[in-house]
């Protein structure tokens, strides 16, 4: 106890005590300052967070505002430049903010640009200067989102960095909007002369400095903190260094109060720390939300990607469409114009495609365009475009070529495509193609102009045989247009009663009789006059009209037949031509009944011919068709036997009452040795399997005792007589003026 009592008394007791609450209170002040230190890093925290948000948010201000004028000029593609420097004056005016505005085209060059002024020496120049910015710039096209340059040094001077905005995306990009910024204009809008006042703010761009703000400034260089911005392809973070100003502001006094500080501050730090954590806790919350929308955005974005892709391609064929080929086309020609480039465009028709169709089914038909439509697809380059046009129809456009030897070989990879038979449900079919070609710019200098005179070409190369091609030329439009009016007024003829029947007599070699005609039809046109077949009949079997001619024909043949009884023309046969599609039409032979019935005609003095391609094309088909027909009593005729099928097992397999030799073996029987062989064959041929033979084409007396000599049984063409009217046929038959054993070779 007395020891106790010592020591408290002891002299240096107070100074013990003095050094102990010195000490207490030293390091309770070296706790609180190390707290106060803990706190203004917190706030450096808080102002390099703010101040990176609104750096976010108001950057998207000026991406939307570019945006926006991106796709108001790709909304309306024809921007004059005088309204487009109009729209981006406004834009300067409004914002405030740009350096400049340009409009950049497709190959990255810098075409319209303003203000001019301080700036005439970009107008040209190639954004795309390295391969960094080029891949950029391709992917930015591509996506349709923006790209951000990063810092630069700006082709005016200085720093900056570009907004690109693409004007349109994939095949339809047409190049950028981008917007300018000088980095200190940039930094003098979006940040306040606050944060410029108290902190020296540095800008890395991909870890490397890129910027840095009020370098003078007089700094705590043991304060920093730095965040990443949060925007797309542009790699940021901003590292911010509080004035010494700005710290010893944060500085607290509580030291001096030692105790009261300490609870002060405990209360300050906890509530502080509280207020953190719920902030943390809400950026966590927003940037959780900002993800979702983000995801959602992206969702968004691919659908609409995908929808467009779908607006672009034809569903059957997987090719591009016509709509999608036609806008290529026009964008293609535009910049071949500036270029001074030539461009093919080649119309592809498949040769009989309507018939297989019609006959073999649709699925068929859609089989069948699937199939060439990936042989074609395998000619797309980058500059081979393969679209499906419709029906029976594909396009080709070839935007760069030197010569015409590009175009024709291009054709010649066309024709290798249909050189190997397609496999259709089971089947191997051969199909073959004609093509018709357009050249920008000596056949058109517009997308349409060059589309419609393609198809001229193609027609043109229809008319010549199908399987070839024809480039357009000068006249050929001319020649559509008439065309184009006849199919119209072909239209109208039927109903209009505008068709007559010519007949050309067939003399029968044995008895120099005649006892039988062909009926050929023509049309007798108001305005044109009268018109042989040539000149519609394949615009009739294009157009589908050529089954109610033929059923006109059969109903017309019936009806004279009928006029002819008990008249010196009773004992005439009448031979009609059969198309291939009135064979095709399963309700011909009852329509052929129905002509026979309506007139009460004998079937037998009806003769019904096809060509020896029509009997060999669907074999089981015809089979029966003409089973029925031959059931009815009609007589059956091959026309053209022997061009083309060298087959002839079908003629045991038809019931074939006569053949009809081509006129190009007769042209020449008698001087060409080979001709002489193969019409004595087939003669025999007949004979020997009970058919009769006619020769078409006969114009010569020698012909007609070559014939003659060789038991050929009928004989027609001009020596007999050409297709003349009903009425002049009549009265040579009443008036014994026809041929007979001794006047072979008399003309009408």
């Amino acid at each position: 106890m007395k020891l106790v009592v010592r020591v408290l008394m002891s002299p240096v007791f107070p100074a013990f005590i003095f050094l102990v609450f010195l000490a207490v209170a030293w390091t309770l002040r070296a706790g609180l300052i190390q707290q106060d230190t803990h706190q203004i890093q917190t706030n450096l925290s808080n102002e390099a967070r703010a101040l990176t948000n609104n750096l976010e948010r108001e950057f998207m201000v000026h991406v939307d505002a570019i945006g926006r004028m991106a796709r108001r000029m790709h909304a309306d593609p024809d921007t004059t430049e005088d309204l487009w420097r109009n729209d981006a004056r406004n834009y300067l005016k409004d914002f405030g903010v740009y350096q400049a505005i340009e409009w950049v085209d497709q190959n990255y060059i810098i075409r319209w640009l303003e203000p001019l002024t301080d700036n005439q020496d970009v107008i040209g120049y190639n954004v795309a200067f390295n391969n960094q910015r080029r891949q950029a710039l391709e992917q930015a096209a591509t996506s349709g989102q923006y790209d951000l340059s990063g810092i630069i040094d700006l082709r005016q001077g200085g720093k900056g960095m570009v907004i690109y905005y693409p004007v349109g995306e994939g095949a339809e990009n047409n190049g950028f909007i981008a917007g300018v910024f000088r980095m200190e204009v940039l930094t003098e809008q979006l940040l306040t002369n606050r944060i410029l006042g108290q902190f020296q703010i540095e800008i890395l761009h991909r870890g490397q400095a890129g910027y840095l703000l009020n370098a003078s400034a007089d700094v705590d260089a043991s304060f920093s903190h730095s965040v990443a911005v949060n925007l797309p392809t542009l790699n940021w973070q901003l590292t911010l260094r509080p004035t010494r100003a700005w710290v010893e502001n944060q500085r607290s006094n509580w030291p001096t109060m030692i105790l009261v500080s300490l609870l002060l501050m405990g209360l300050l730090t906890s509530l502080t720390t509280l207020l953190v954590q719920l902030i943390l806790k809400r950026n966590q919350a927003l940037l959780r939300t900002r993800r979702e929308l983000e995801r959602e955005i992206d969702q968004r974005v691919a659908v609409q990607v995908d929808l467009e892709r779908l607006e672009s391609t034809d569903t059957l064929t997987g090719l591009a469409n016509r709509r999608f080929f036609m806008e290529d086309l026009a964008h293609t020609l535009s910049i071949a114009d500036r270029q001074m480039r030539q461009v093919a465009m080649v119309m592809i028709d498949l040769d009989r495609f309507q018939m297989l169709n019609d006959t073999l089914g649709h699925q068929f038909g859609d089989e069948l365009l699937i199939k060439v439509s990936e042989r074609l697809n395998g000619l797309s380059t980058e500059s081979i475009l393969v679209a499906y046009s419709g029906g029976d129809e594909f396009m080709i456009c070839q935007q760069q070529m030197e010569d015409i030897d590009d175009v024709i070989h291009l054709l010649g990879q066309i024709k290798q495509c249909f050189a190997v038979p397609f496999d259709v449900q089971g089947q191997a079919h051969s199909i073959t193609a004609t093509m018709g070609v357009a050249v920008y710019p000596q056949s058109g200098h517009d997308a349409d102009t060059l589309l419609r005179n393609a198809d001229v070409a193609l027609y043109r190369a229809k008319e010549q045989g199908r399987n070839t091609y024809q480039f357009y030329t000068e006249g050929m439009q001319e020649r559509e247009v008439m065309r184009l009016e006849l199919d119209k007024d072909l239209h109208h003829a039927l109903a209009n009663d505008e068709f007559v029947l010519y007949y050309q007599p067939q003399l029968n070699l044995d008895t120099g009789e005649i006892n039988s005609v062909e009926a050929l039809i023509r049309w007798q046109h108001p305005r044109r006059g009268l018109l042989p077949p040539i000149e519609f009949i394949p615009l009739a079997e294009e157009s589908g009209r050529i089954t109610e001619i033929g059923r006109w024909v059969v109903l017309a043949a019936c009806r004279q037949l009928a006029r002819w009884k008990g008249t010196p023309c009773d004992h005439l046969r009448i031979a009609v031509n059969l198309s291939g599609r009135e064979l095709d039409d399963v309700t011909l032979v009852d329509h052929v009944r129905d002509a026979l019935t309506s007139e009460n005609v004998d079937p037998g003095k009806l003769e019904l011919e096809l060509t020896e391609e029509i009997f060999i094309q669907n074999i089981e088909h015809n089979r029966n068709q003409l089973s029925q027909l031959h059931q009815l009593g009609t007589h059956l005729a091959i026309d053209d036997f022997g061009v083309g099928y060298s087959s002839l097992g079908y003629l045991r397999d038809f019931p074939v009452d006569m053949l009809k030799i081509d006129r190009s073996f007769i042209t020449d029987v008698t001087v060409r040795h080979d001709d002489a062989v193969i019409t004595r064959a087939v003669i025999n041929l007949a004979h020997n399997l009970g058919i009769q033979v006619v020769a078409e084409g006969v114009e010569t007396e020698d012909q007609l005792n070559f014939l003659k000599a060789h038991r050929c049984n009928l004989a027609q063409g001009y020596l007999i007589s050409r297709p003349i009217p009903v009425k002049d046929l009549e009265q040579a038959v009443a008036e014994g003026t026809l041929f007979t054993g001794q006047n072979v070779g008399s003309e009408l």
